[in-house]
């Protein structure tokens, strides 16, 4: 987004140029578009201890308030605080009014640049401010926020409340990923994210193209739209290659994946010097000159204008994408596009997605309403919220629950969508979960941002990105 009104309204990605450091000051922009929710003030003047905290133990479930009737209103006229990320704060809007109407529970959200949360909540805690309840996390951080202490071990509580949450009911490739670390569980998982390709059916009918089912038909696509219609100001592809992990580190990941990779062998040893990770690399150089101007600069707020207007005809997204692709007022493809899953590359012949993104929500260790932050946690996860979120335009959520991807709801609302995020998330791969994880995907975007500068080839920026995550690794 620029400075005054967006060309697009968007609720789940919008503004993400300021997350991972891309500029912060528009947080406030998002925050009066969202309703006039107020915010609890984070907090900026505690003091930092000289020391982590030590990691709660597990809440055990004789902790847990005895429920009255009727159960739901026992939290009655309390107030919860909750942390919530700039893309999330719609959905926070609506769980927020719900909650309060259903338990009687004023919610306090506080929407912060994602990349903040865990810096934010880490410092809430340990500097004994303790001012939030919820915090909603990226997966990747799941294991520092495990390993300081700062999220509550809940493993012993999902365990007693199984029948309510149905723990089986949430995608296999995300309930782990997202919510373990050590062999304990830190949270429910709340947005699942994987990446699709969508496409520009009618440009591809112009020039006899097929949905790419490889990256060299993805290569050979993009250079034919771009060589005929760059004088027109359409591109054969929108590639987010900003240097902040969760976009150029998405981006590649898809590469990893589609040419059968992985970020870490069963032994948690790097694996970027892999022949497939340099294959995905050489990939992604290979279709930078034929995306839009220019990758590097690329972001949400830059890609998805271009493809609803029809200026890219390529572009790997997340799922809701299919849901603006059909919104008549920021759409100009209705009905001219279409969605298939991630290409393949080299000897790899299945699909291999990667979960780019993805969050849960779980309990502050300093909350001092650990109960109450269950019961909303647990509400805001369940089967009847999530479906409902699923199938909300511009809620910004995707599929963490096997009964909404493949309910008749989700299938009818978003038909094309769905058998290609079910297949994706049927077998997608992780990032790394362990407490290094942040500072390693940081090393692999820096190293990425250069390889497309053009500063260093394929093989120096990821020789250069497997040594610093070996440093990482070794303390």
């Amino acid at each position: 987004m620029a400075d005054g009104k967006p060309l697009y309204s968007w609720t789940r990605r919008q503004l993400l140029r300021s997350a991972f450091g891309l500029g912060v000051a528009a947080s406030s922009v998002l925050l009066a578009s969202c309703g006039g929710q107020s915010a609890t003030p984070t907090p900026t003047t505690a003091a930092t201890p000289t020391a982590p905290a030590t990691p709660m133990t597990a809440m055990t479930p004789a902790a847990a308030a005895t429920p009255t009737a009727p159960a739901v209103r026992r939290f009655e006229g309390q107030t919860l605080n909750f942390m919530i990320i700039q893309p999330h704060v719609e959905t926070g809007r609506i769980l927020a009014e719900e909650f309060r109407k259903e338990y009687g529970v004023t919610v306090n959200v506080t929407a912060v640049p994602y990349d903040q949360v865990q810096a934010k909540a880490t410092l809430d805690v340990q500097s004994g401010a303790n001012q939030f309840d919820v915090v909603d996390y990226w997966y990747i951080t799941v294991g520092a926020l495990a390993r300081d202490g700062i999220l509550v071990d809940v493993t012993e509580w999902i365990e007693r409340d199984k029948a309510e949450i149905d723990p089986d009911d949430f995608i296999p490739t995300i309930y782990d990923v997202y919510t373990s670390y050590n062999g304990r569980r830190y949270g429910l998982p709340y947005d699942g994210d994987t990446h699709v390709l969508f496409y520009n059916a009618e440009l591809f009918r112009k020039y006899g193209l097929s949905a790419p089912k490889t990256w060299d038909d993805y290569l050979v696509a993009a250079k034919t739209i771009t060589e005929a219609e760059k004088a027109n100001g359409i591109y054969g592809c929108a590639i987010m290659g900003a240097k902040v992990p969760i976009i150029i580190c998405s981006t590649f990941s898809n590469r990893l994946g589609g040419f059968g990779g992985r970020y870490l062998d069963e032994s948690g040893r790097p694996l970027l010097t892999s022949p497939e990770a340099i294959a995905a690399a050489e990939a992604l150089l290979e279709q930078a000159p034929y995306a839009l101007p220019t990758p590097l600069e690329t972001a949400f707020e830059q890609a998805l204008p271009a493809f609803l207007s029809g200026q890219a005809a390529m572009m790997e997204f997340w799922t809701d994408l299919g849901v603006y692709s059909e919104d008549p007022g920021q759409s100009k493809v209705m009905g001219k596009w279409d969605v298939v899953q991630m290409p393949v590359g080299g000897n790899n012949t299945k699909p291999n997605p990667s979960l780019n993104a993805g969050f849960g929500f779980g309990i502050s260790a300093g909350s001092k309403k650990k109960d109450l932050a269950w019961e909303f946690i647990k509400f805001a996860t369940s089967k009847t919220m999530h479906l409902r979120l699923l199938t909300t335009t511009g809620s910004g959520i995707d599929p963490t629950r096997q009964s909404a991807l493949n309910s008749n709801e989700y299938k009818t609302f978003a038909p094309k969508v769905q058998p290609a995020a079910a297949a994706a998330l049927a077998g997608a791969f992780a990032w790394p979960t362990i407490p290094q994880a942040p500072d390693l995907m940081t090393a692999l975007a820096d190293e990425l941002a250069l390889m497309l500068q053009g500063a260093k080839s394929p093989n120096q920026a990821l020789g250069d990105a497997q040594a610093a995550w070996e440093r990482i690794l070794k303390g």
